[in-house]
């Protein structure tokens, strides 16, 4: 048996916060008492909670929020690995056949009952009988899960896979056994009031359109600095950036803008955070529609799109090349260096169509006309392919109308990104094997599925490496996925705070629990 044991000392989260000014009652943010420790951080988002269940919620401030009312087993370092938070241990056994998870014993619901293995097995099961969200994708291998004792789970897997631990652990929250499943539909239930949550904070107010505001627990360990959080809405991250000037936030939550981030590097009131994405932007095209299911004009497709252009001039070089490859410089122990993204070569992309038997096509291009990097490439994507003799017409759509188009695979060119791909074997399952939770492109592909699952049956990633590459480069070939770039992300704070932790995620941001534990004023 492997044993895969990642032990680390949650406790060593808490840090001394120096001594700063006195808090005026009732003031704005980033007020400090006298002992030292901070009174409240207020952070600038620009929605507000669609969803208060954390096993369905998928906007960014659903996940701010709730990720600090329910705890994940596993968190995320700067690096992108797994580190502990309601776990401490885990490992495989019986050649990945099962997997254990050992739980800190100090973790309670705000009601006073205990966290307990009771509320991990209750919610993998739920979640693998209602098959919703992506968590259900990622469980693929799951046969069922045992309470072996309050703070260990045995799970039996129906085949070896080695993404379990690290996609159960990441990506889903784990809810109170005791409270949800009063519910007869968990997927269907909102959750939307007496919150009982096990978090560093909880959720004492809202104000629709507004903001939202939570306490700190006081008996979390380790305990975090800051008293009280507060997320205020704003209607766009102009006016987020003018009020983070003005001294009325502490932080912005989502990622800036290149733009915009460009114009507060000066700035000496404020800090910018750089992180690289463990997600990236692309172009799919629809493998069921013709001409599109022929490798050809795929390929001219990605001849037609000039990277280095977008990176540049949209990104304002705070991206960088994936060289055309799922694996980017985000993962390297799986980025694979001999890969080359398709230049741009409108006489390449022309022969192409031509051998193809195809002229003068015409395709319609899908995109969230919120996202404000992609609206500034969308229409660089169309003038350069018409250099090749291709004709794409633009969609921008607001974002339900675009996930309900992109969700139905009523496409003909998608262009969006993807926050976190962070474990290649799983990711790749989701995105490019027959059925997959987001395989867009509708890719069916009898040798890629054999490599995908390859490389999740392996149980290291040094086991995976060569399937999980071989598979990217059959994507790269094939044009299954036509990678643009990797983005560097840029997180505004206030020079007022200090120590915050930034993870590669907008949906992590510096706002994450690891970060909210130790941040403190600066001073």
């Amino acid at each position: 048996m492997r044993r895969t044991l990642i032990a680390a000392t949650v406790a060593a989260l808490a840090v001394a916060v120096a001594a700063c000014a006195p808090s005026t009652p009732g003031s704005g943010t980033g007020t400090t008492s006298n002992s030292g420790a901070a009174d409240r951080l207020t952070i600038g988002t620009t929605a507000d909670v669609v969803n208060y269940n954390p096993l369905v919620g998928n906007s960014r401030t659903d996940s701010w929020i709730t990720n600090l009312m329910y705890p994940k087993l596993m968190q995320m370092d700067e690096a992108g690995k797994r580190i502990p938070y309601l776990a401490t241990e885990w490992a495989y056994g019986k050649g990945g056949k099962t997997a254990t998870l050992k739980l800190r014993d100090d973790m309670k619901w705000s009601d006073g009952k205990p966290v307990t293995a009771a509320d991990v097995v209750y919610t993998i099961e739920t979640v693998d009988k209602e098959k919703f969200g992506v968590v259900a994708g990622l469980i693929t291998a799951f046969d069922k899960a045992k309470a072996v004792s309050p703070t260990e789970i045995e799970f039996t897997l129906t085949r070896p896979d080695g993404t379990f631990l690290d996609n159960i652990g990441f990506w889903m929250p784990i809810v109170p056994k005791h409270v949800f499943e009063k519910a007869p539909s968990v997927q269907k239930f909102a959750n939307d009031s007496g919150w009982v949550s096990a978090g560093p904070y909880k959720l004492t107010k809202v104000e629709r359109g507004q903001r939202y505001l939570m306490e700190r627990v006081e008996s979390f360990t380790p305990k975090p600095s800051v008293k009280e959080i507060v997320f205020r809405v704003f209607p766009d991250v102009n006016t987020e950036v003018l009020a983070l000037r003005n001294g009325e936030v502490d932080v912005i939550g989502n990622v800036l803008p290149p733009a915009t981030a460009a114009t507060l590097k000066s700035d000496a009131k404020i800090k910018l955070q750089q992180i690289p994405s463990l997600g990236w932007a692309h172009l799919q095209y629809n493998t069921k529609r013709k001409p599109l299911d022929d490798v050809r004009v795929r390929q001219a497709l990605a001849h037609a799109v000039d990277n280095e252009a977008i990176r540049k001039i949209a990104l304002q070089g705070f991206a960088k090349s994936s060289n055309g490859s799922v694996l980017t410089p985000s993962q390297p122990g799986y980025a694979d260096s001999t890969s080359k993204e398709y230049g741009f070569d409108p006489a390449k992309a022309k022969a192409l169509l031509a051998e193809a038997g195809v002229t003068s096509p015409t395709f319609s291009m899908v995109y969230d006309q919120a996202d404000p990097n992609i609206a500034k490439w969308a229409p660089m994507v169309r003038d350069s392919a018409k250099q090749a003799g291709i004709t794409i017409k633009l969609q921008g759509l607001e974002r339900n109308t675009y996930l309900a188009k992109t969700l139905k695979r009523d496409f003909d060119i998608y262009a969006g990104s993807w926050a976190v791909m962070d474990n290649p074997p799983a990711n790749l399952g989701l995105a490019f094997k027959s059925g997959g939770f987001i395989n867009y492109a509708q890719v069916e592909d009898p040798q890629l599925d054999k490599l995908i699952d390859k490389g999740q049956r392996a149980l290291t990633p040094e086991a995976a490496k060569a399937p999980i590459q071989e598979a990217a480069r059959i994507i790269h070939d094939k044009v299954y996925d036509n990678v643009l770039y990797v983005e560097t992300f840029n997180i505004a704070h206030s020079a007022k705070w200090t120590n915050f932790k930034p993870m590669p995620s907008e949906l992590l941001s510096i706002i994450n629990p690891l970060s909210l534990a130790q941040v403190k004023p600066a001073g």
